[in-house]
């Protein structure tokens, strides 16, 4: 399997490095450093199959020699300190050969690097395992500064911004793919990106002014360039699916506006033309969904997906809600509470109303707590009354440091939503009617992921306990489903600050919850806590300053510094390690390559863990402070006082831990926190930065941010909190849709059953019966929806009436030989046919199981495959691909040469085409068994996957009326149909009547509701 690695580094000699000695070792070569006056000599290493310098245009010759090249470089930068060269890692596909490889590795570099003006020495490995396996990476070296004719110039700043890795790493991601899938080889690497998060769309890049301006001027722009053939071609994939940009849209946000929809169709076209048609296309599609209008007057529009989604999770809720089965006795209560009380723990009245509601019977509950009321702590004398009552109680939070701090708050053994999801997909750990889920910080759920978590709680008879502020934090995904559930179902509210010991700041916590930041931010200024600064450069030095100041004045206290970004968090976190460092707090020195490049760590230094990892019992967002550090592993004590040994191969997820993100921090309690105010912040994470603290908190900011403190509050009082569909009145989907298209509603029903007409080819195009293995809902699954049939032409009429080359032969009677030759030769030539047609539609069906667009030379390929086998007979491919559709296990057969079953099916499928018995048995088969299916996901509630079966069986119903003889051969098997009446009618009625399908109100079942 293909792996995702990509890390770069910046060789310096502030860690003792050399860029000739770098070079020398990466090359396999013998390079003399003049500096040193030294030969670096590594030519006994193995495994070097490829080095070569790489030069961009207007750069010297002589530098095409790697000893020049990198002397050359070390003589230039004289600072101690001095950044000599970047290096670049990544891994090759083992699957590709060495020349694929090499070529794939020449052509990056070549893009991302040379053609930007910087010199590149590759150089690839084709290392082996202790393991045998090939491991195959390549090695680049980078240079730092510009360069012309006469040698090196200044250094370019722009290439060492941190921002570049994540383009690289992206683009890596999508040059692999993209190569892998020419070659033909299944496999694919995986990166964070539009297509890792469901939708199908490359990543791209904003194109500023610089690069709009070189192209005005004639000059080559390349990163330009990438882009427009990256919206170029996703320009293309949504006028053929305008459903991706209704996933990628509705991704991050529920409803959107036409502004949001032309700024998406701007960023995925390239030029007007292409915009007009990529607008045409989403507007006019039935899965775009007009809501009306918001607040502001703005239209509003949905998907169809993200109704279906709402719609599904309040039937779950509505469920769950009215179901009484999870009382706990008053006996079990009384008990827990005496246990808290014995250990110290008092609950007061709002907390005892919140621990009587989880606990009552009902199968939801939704506790709405102010930041800092001790939720966790009601929560875990909760967990001792249901645990009494015999039920297991599981805890659950979309962030790993969320579930840890709901593991610690309440003794709920707790995991992250991802992980629990994950653990059901594998049939484990599955919820049951004696279990109790917890899910705290609720607010930050999507819809889509609250929906699948409630439906497997409903459909398991599990209880759910939601329990979070919907003023926090916002959910990443889209929706607003913790909100509206607590709207349509109630809850109780904590109010009663318990967090802050100071009653001027319990009252600044409430002002937050309920929207009054200014009146929040006053308080603190008042009491000296807000900070102004001339610039953002120098509110950092001044928070780094009180931050020092107050470690030291308490240095038993805990303490965390916040901000918006995670530029900001990396800056922050080297001014405070410079801190300790200088005053001789920390230990020697560890250069460690971390996932987020090179850091230093010494005992003494504060780490934040970046991944959650269940052998090591930590989440992302755990920290700690290091006890012991070399170059191979390192020894951590957690804040909770655990203490964590581990390999630094196996665990390199980690990062200094004195400063953070807002999201990293929901869940944190500490003394005191130090923030440093953004643009970017809102009402949200206002509250979340002046809640997290005990004793008190003080807020920085500059001035060349906000102008004065007005402008401050004005901008961390902005509202963000998402929608939902439902918040707004839905027109009718069908009806908006004929208005958007300018014709009524009458004529959208017509033109719906002429596409219906049009589409439908053969009396069992889309069906897709149960086959051996499968469960009750693969059938209709769409991903296993082939959609190469769906496009299959028969040959062309005159086409029809040529005969195969050997239809006509006639051999002479004294010719049995050359007879019994040309009969073999027909043979091998059926064999070679019907194998290259398989392995055509095998490579296109493993695009589509991946989620990856079907690519042209691919289906060029089909198109090939299907004339060749129609060579062997009329009409073949159609029945070979209906074969196909009915057992796929036969196209990976056929595609490596065992044909014979393949062949024998489509015999049969030809057979089945020309006998009106034989399809008439077919249709009775399928009939059956789609109605038995629709009648046990009716039975369990499914009415979603019910309905898509009535579709499939509608459409079973209009195939008839294109096949007179299987209509009249079934007239007399009406019983094996389930047909017990006679009206006198066409059997299509009858059969439409006998499982409540409306035929005549309009074909399109459902499509136009």
């Amino acid at each position: 399997m293909a792996i995702f690695h990509f890390s770069v580094q910046v060789i310096g000699r502030t860690s003792g490095r050399s860029a000739v000695s770098a070079a020398a070792y990466r090359a396999g070569e013998r390079l003399h450093d003049e500096r040193l006056d030294r030969d670096h000599d590594f030519r006994a290493r193995s495994g070097v199959e490829h080095s070569e310098i790489m030069l961009p245009e207007n750069a010297p010759e002589r530098f095409s020699d790697r000893e020049t090249l990198w002397n050359e470089v070390e003589a230039i930068e004289l600072r101690k300190d001095a950044q000599l060269a970047r290096e670049v890692e990544f891994a090759i596909p083992r699957e590709m050969t060495k020349e694929q490889g090499i070529e794939l590795a020449r052509d990056f570099v070549q893009t991302e690097f040379v053609d930007r003006g910087m010199i590149a020495d590759l150089n690839v490995h084709w290392d082996v395992g202790a393991d045998g396996m090939a491991k195959p990476h390549a090695h680049v070296m980078l240079t730092m500064r510009e360069v012309g004719q006469d040698g090196f110039g200044a250094k370019v700043r722009e290439w060492n911004e941190h921002a570049h890795v994540g383009q690289w790493r992206e683009r890596w991601e999508a040059h692999v793919n993209a190569r892998l899938a020419e070659l033909d080889i299944d496999a694919r690497i995986d990166h964070r990106s539009l297509e890792a998060q469901g939708i199908d769309l490359e990543p791209q890049d904003k194109i500023g002014g610089p690069a709009q301006r070189m192209e005005r001027e004639g000059q080559l722009a390349d990163r330009a360039e990438l882009h427009r053939e990256i919206a170029r071609e996703n320009g293309e994939r949504i006028i053929a699916d305008p459903g991706i940009a209704l996933d990628a849209i509705t991704h991050g946000q529920a409803t959107f506006t036409n502004r949001d929809l032309a700024m998406f169709a701007h960023r995925h076209s390239d030029g007007r033309e292409q915009f007009d048609a990529v607008l045409g296309a989403v507007r006019s599609s039935p899965d775009l969904i007009a809501l009306g209008k918001d607040g502001r007057g703005e239209d509003r529009f949905t998907s169809r997906e993200m109704i279906e989604t709402e719609q599904r999770l309040q039937r779950a809720s509505e469920l769950m809600a009215t179901r009484e089965r999870h009382r706990v006795s008053e006996a079990d209560r009384k008990g827990a509470l005496a246990r808290a009380e014995a250990d110290g723990l008092v609950l007061s009245g709002e907390q005892r109303a919140a621990f009587d509601h989880v606990t009552d019977r009902q199968g939801l509950s939704v506790v709405i707590g102010f930041a800092g009321t001790g939720k966790s702590a009601m929560l875990g004398v909760a967990r001792e009354a249901w645990e009494h009552a015999g039920y297991e109680v599981r805890g659950a939070a979309l962030s790993g440091i969320a579930a840890e701090g709901l593991e610690h708050g309440s003794g709920i053994a707790s995991r992250t939503i991802a992980s629990m999801e994950h653990g059901w997909s594998q049939g484990r750990d599955l919820l049951g009617p004696r279990d109790v889920l917890v899910i705290d910080e609720a607010g930050m759920v999507g819809t889509r992921q609250m929906e699948r978590v409630f439906s497997h709680a409903a459909e398991a008879g599990a209880k759910v306990v939601l329990v979070g502020d919907a003023q926090q934090l916002q959910a990443i995904e889209a929706g607003a489903a913790f909100r509206a559930i607590h709207e349509r179902h109630g809850g109780v509210e904590i109010t009663e600050i318990r967090r802050q010991r100071i009653d001027w700041q319990q009252d600044a916590t409430r002002h937050l919850a309920t929207g009054r930041t200014g009146e929040a931010i006053a308080a603190y200024a008042d009491k000296g806590m807000v900070h102004a600064a001339e610039t953002r450069e120098q509110a950092r030095d001044e928070l780094i300053d009180r931050w020092d100041a107050a470690r030291q004045a308490e240095p038993q206290a805990t303490r965390m510094i916040f901000t918006h970004t995670n530029d900001e968090v990396r800056t922050l976190n080297e001014m405070a390690r410079g801190r300790l460092r200088d005053g001789g707090e920390l230990g020697d020195d560890v250069r460690v390559r971390t996932e987020e490049g090179e850091r230093d760590f010494a005992p003494g230094d504060r780490v934040m863990f970046r991944r959650n990892e269940h052998s090591l019992e930590v989440k992302n967002g755990t920290l700690g402070t290091v006890e012991q550090v070399n170059q191979s592993s390192m020894t951590v004590r957690t804040d909770s006082g655990r203490s964590v040994a581990f390999d630094l191969k196996d665990y390199r997820d980690l990062d200094h831990g004195y400063a953070a993100t807002i999201h990293k921090t929901q869940a944190v309690t500490v003394d005191r926190t130090h923030a440093l105010a953004t643009p970017g912040m809102d009402r949200h994470g206002a509250y979340v930065v002046l809640s997290r603290h005990r004793d008190g908190a003080d807020l920085h900011y500059g001035r060349d941010d906000f102008k004065d403190q007005g402008k401050l509050v004005r901008t961390l009082s902005r509202e963000r909190a998402k929608d939902m569909a439902s918040d707004y009145s839905r027109a009718d989907p069908a009806r908006d849709f004929a208005e958007r298209r300018g014709i009524g509603f009458r004529e959208r029903i017509a033109e719906i059953a002429r596409a219906g007409a049009e589409k439908a080819r053969g009396i069992f195009d889309g069906l897709r019966l149960s086959l051996p293995g499968q469960d009750r809902g693969a059938q209709t699954a769409p991903h296993q929806q082939r959609d190469i049939f769906a496009d299959f032409k028969p040959p062309a009429p005159q086409h029809q009436r040529e005969q195969s080359m050997f239809a006509n032969f006639r051999p002479p009677p004294q010719s049995h030989d050359l007879a019994k030759a040309a009969r073999a030769a027909h043979e091998r030539m059926r064999v070679i046919a019907v194998q290259r047609h398989a392995r055509a539609v095998a490579n296109i069906w493993k695009m589509q199981d991946q989620g990856l667009p079907v690519l042209p030379h691919q289906r060029a390929e089909l198109d090939k495959a299907r004339e060749a086998v129609n060579q062997t007979g009329k009409y073949a491919a159609q029945d070979m691909e209906r074969a196909y559709n009915r057992d796929p296990a036969l196209a990976s057969e056929a595609s490596a040469g065992r044909v014979r079953q393949a062949m024998r099916a489509m015999s049969q499928e030809a057979e089945i085409r020309t006998d009106p018995d034989k399809r008439a048995d077919r249709f009775v088969e399928g009939w059956r068994q789609l109605g038995q299916h629709r009648e046990e996901l009716q039975r369990d509630g499914d009415f979603r996957g019910a309905r898509k079966v009535s579709e499939q069986m509608a459409g079973m119903v209009k195939s008839l009326e294109r096949d007179a003889q299987v209509e009249s051969v079934l007239r007399g098997r009406k019983q094996e149909l389930g047909i017990n009446f006679e009206t006198g009618r066409q059997l299509s009625h009858d059969l439409a009547s006998s499982v409540g399908i409306e035929m005549g109100r309009g074909r399109d079942l459902g499509m136009s509701r």
